[in-house]
């Protein structure tokens, strides 16, 4: 089965199922769906910043903060968040990645999706998946704010990237 084919949960703007829809068309249609984000960093404390592949659906070639991707259908939040953080790290064995919020992505130009924030520490050699991850670095917080005027970042990424930073400044 492709990425495109995968069924995904479509929800409305309260995050209550309302149907399903394999992942292309939910894509294609503008249909909000549920995704992940994770931080991941090594025992340092340093992140996990990575570049997608050019092939993926979304994004294509850009710049990440986080793992993650989309919650399939019937699936919960906290086992995507695992599934996605071991999948893209090339781990097993990884303790469960901690819920920090959720909020509601929308590009303002038909692309919505309810994105869960997770953190999660990685003391294990990361072997990042070669159709998912194209260049991988552990970065550390001040190395990330040198790049992000850089290079192309994922939009959903920085949206989560932002307001992890303003959770973490409220405490």
């Amino acid at each position: 089965m492709s990425a495109a084919d995968e069924i995904l949960d479509i929800v409305d703007e309260r995050d209550r199922v309302v149907g399903q829809a394999p992942r292309g068309e939910a894509y294609a249609r503008g249909l909000r769906h549920r995704c992940v984000f994770i931080e991941a960093r090594d025992a340092d404390g340093r992140l996990f910043v990575h570049r997608r592949t050019p092939t993926k659906l979304v994004f294509p070639s850009h710049y990440d903060m986080f793992v993650g991707g989309v919650v399939g259908a019937g699936e919960s939040y906290d086992d995507a968040a695992l599934r996605e953080a071991e999948e893209e790290l090339g781990v097993s064995g990884l303790p469960r990645p901690v819920f920090l919020f959720k909020f509601l992505y929308d590009d303002g130009a038909g692309q919505t999706w309810w994105s869960a924030v997770y953190e999660v520490r990685c003391t294990l050699p990361v072997e990042p998946q070669v159709e998912e991850v194209a260049w991988h670095g552990f970065l550390t917080d001040g190395e990330l704010e040198r790049r992000l005027p850089e290079w192309p970042w994922v939009p959903d990424g920085m949206a989560a990237y932002e307001r992890l930073r303003a959770h973490r400044a409220a405490g």
